[in-house]
């Protein structure tokens, strides 16, 4: 998980990218904000691994098979164990949440258990894969276009094309595709955090890296 290797990132934005596994995000001490709409999350447990996160302050995390079908009690126990939450799925937290949540919500002790690991990626359960198939293809190239594409206005750049964004090698493996859009947002919502001297190293690497691709595609013609 690129998680793994941004122990300092305040911000992510993993919404429809079908994660089920939230161990990478506890080394995100200064994880702030997290959104997490969409995915493959089975069991609340996973947020055991969130616990000790201490600034986290917004969470997303509806529309996961954990949400189930009871929304109070659902709510109660992300509050419960997450009780420095200022809002959780774009509602602000109350007080009076807070101190219910005392009561209706369940204490979560423990991870959930351990699942198989098949070449860097996690096998999916079948209430996962049933849960992922309710987003097609075209769907998620679209809210992962228009995520993309809101980080780099804020940040000045041009929207990226559409057919741009989705010149993704029909050999490549779902893993592989998730990984890219994980890696690709991480560096985005990086960059907010250079001056001009750093985004002028940024753009020169860039630049020879894209001369690189091209010489390699020439010669491969």
């Amino acid at each position: 998980s690129i998680c793994r290797d941004l122990p300092n990132i305040e911000v992510i934005t993993f919404s429809v990218n079908g994660i089920s596994d939230l161990e990478p995000l506890s080394q995100c001490q200064n994880l702030t904000e997290l959104y997490l709409r969409k995915n493959n999350i089975a069991s609340l447990n996973e947020l055991f691994y969130l616990k000790n996160l201490p600034r986290l302050r917004v969470l997303w995390l509806s529309e996961n098979p954990c949400c189930g079908s009871d929304p109070h009690g659902y709510r109660m126990t992300v509050l419960r164990n997450l009780p420095s939450l200022q809002k959780l799925d774009n509602q602000a937290v109350t007080e009076e949440e807070l101190s219910q949540a005392l009561v209706d919500g369940e204490e979560i002790t423990a991870p959930p258990a351990r699942r198989s690991v098949v070449n860097g990626c996690r096998e999916a359960t079948e209430s996962s894969a049933a849960e992922s198939t309710t987003e097609t293809e075209s769907e998620l190239l679209n809210f992962s276009l228009e995520e993309t594409n809101k980080i780099r206005e804020e940040l000045g750049m041009k929207p990226v094309p559409r057919d741009k964004f989705s010149s993704f090698s029909p050999r490549e493996t779902d893993c592989n595709r998730k990984k890219r859009n994980n890696v690709l947002n991480a560096i985005l919502l990086l960059m907010k955090e250079l001056d001009a001297e750093g985004l002028e190293i940024v753009q020169q690497t860039v630049g020879r890296r894209l001369q690189a691709f091209r010489k390699k595609e020439l010669q491969e013609e």
